[in-house]
């Protein structure tokens, strides 16, 4: 590298853009960070801080043989930022990771905001800049940088919808009938239940699920109507109820792994409450996604035992999600196919949920890095966690490429096989995690 390196673009400070500013930063590379927030906002942000997250508080599972614990282990290995932040502002979440989410944003903020090596403009970026430069401008990229990225690759993008689920205070929530225990008692140590569980019988989840059904959407907005498409693994309570009475049942509001105290048996139905913030007095709905106009949500919403008097500092909403269709655009070292400094990194590409987008962000970070140092990008192993994700996105069949969370399926087949489920993806984190330590300790 050369005595004063060139300073690197980064637009947007997501999670995928904090972590690559960081990434960048920590190898000695100036980074100008670009964040058009509060100037400028979204139709889900609320506030100007970094890493803000606008839907779940959860970043998901902690053990690594589930899929994402396995993503936050490789992460946590390869030096993260966002999870080291997670880590420390940790919430009850039984085996999930879920933090208080203003004050992980402020942390993520301050640690970006105070390197020497960083410099944040708070202004909109509207078009690709020369030189070295990572976007990671997330799924609500504004217009006019939407429509540059548009014109760069030839093509129109595709679009998905994405949902907030609603958030109660505590005090508001009825015990009993509701009570708190996580799923088969899988806590995370603390003396109560990490969940608050508000049971239905067989005739208030039918009732209730009528009542979703006739319930009044939020129009959407003109452009918004052009291509409607959901992401599956974070539809809307009105759209799985609309598919089939015990969509709900089977999805957000399985009871499974739980037993109400009033009656020593397993509810027909449950809907689930997981702590928000660091107090503990603000709850999210799990798995309540919604677009439901505000007034109906909260009569329906109030249909559910223990929320007859719930307080709702926050309703849902729903927004269109932006991404690539990456296998065309991208290579598996989240590069630019027809330019090599130009690299994405995030939601835009199409990998879904908070610890995806963290991991394109160090992923891209390290890589530009690399290139601003003459060394060539790498991608990630396929038997990784994060390069099978990547390898997804930049080789799916684009005709019908659709976001994606880590998952197991993912990965290579083991060989030779395993049959049995839970030793199988414990040899896949095992596989994983060597892969990415004879990865890490190749040379250039």
């Amino acid at each position: 590298m050369s005595a004063t390196p060139p300073t690197v673009t980064v637009i947007g400070a997501g999670l995928a853009g904090s972590e690559a500013a960081w990434q960048l930063a920590q190898r000695g590379i100036p980074v100008r960070l670009y964040e058009m927030r509060p100037q400028r906002s979204t139709e889900a942000h609320q506030t100007g801080g970094f890493a803000e997250l606008v839907c779940s508080n959860s970043f998901g599972a902690l053990a690594a043989d589930k899929a994402l614990g396995l993503l936050k282990a490789e992460l946590r290995r390869l030096g993260s930022l966002i999870i080291a932040c997670a880590d420390r502002n940790a919430l009850p979440a039984g085996g999930a990771l879920a933090v208080a989410r203003d004050h992980f944003s402020a942390e993520v903020t301050a640690a970006v905001s105070s390197h020497p090596l960083i410099t944040v403009v708070r202004e909109e970026v509207t078009a690709i800049p020369g030189g070295p430069t990572l976007v990671a401008s997330g799924p609500l990229t504004s217009a006019a940088l939407g429509e540059a990225i548009g014109a760069l690759a030839g093509q129109r993008y595709l679009y998905f919808y994405d949902a907030l689920a609603p958030i109660v205070t505590l005090e508001s929530v009825a015990m009993p009938p509701a009570w708190r225990q996580s799923r088969y008692d899988r806590d995370s140590g603390a003396s109560e239940g990490d969940y608050i569980n508000c049971p239905l019988d067989r005739a208030q989840y039918e009732t209730f699920v009528a009542a979703v059904r006739e319930a009044e959407r939020i129009e959407l907005r003109h452009f918004e109507q052009e291509d409607e498409r959901f992401f599956e693994g974070c539809l809307p309570i009105e759209v799985l109820a609309a598919r089939d009475t015990l969509a709900l049942a089977y999805g957000p509001m399985r009871p499974v792994g739980l037993r109400d105290p009033a009656t020593g048996r397993r509810p027909y139905a449950v809907v689930q409450l997981r702590q928000d913030n660091l107090a503990g007095t603000l709850f999210n709905i799990v798995g309540f996604q919604t677009n439901i106009k505000w007034p109906d949500q909260r009569r329906i919403l109030r249909l559910i035992p223990g929320l007859e008097q719930a307080e709702f500092v926050r309703l849902g909403q729903m927004h269109r999600n932006t991404f690539l269709n990456s296998p065309t655009l991208l290579r598996p070292t989240l590069q630019w196919r027809d330019r090599e400094d130009l690299l994405f990194a995030g939601q835009i590409i199409g990998t879904e949920g908070y610890v995806g987008s963290t991991a394109g962000g160090l992923l891209a970070g390290i890589n530009l890095a690399r290139l601003v140092a003459g060394l060539p990008p790498r991608a990630l192993p396929v038997e990784t966690m994060m390069g099978a994700l990547f390898h997804y996105a930049t080789h799916a069949d684009p005709k019908d490429f659709q976001p994606m969370k880590a998952n197991l399926g993912l990965l290579p087949e083991l060989d030779p096989p395993v049959r049995d489920k839970q030793k199988r993806n414990q040899a896949h984190a095992a596989r994983a995690l060597a892969a990415l330590e004879a990865w890490i300790a190749e040379k250039n």
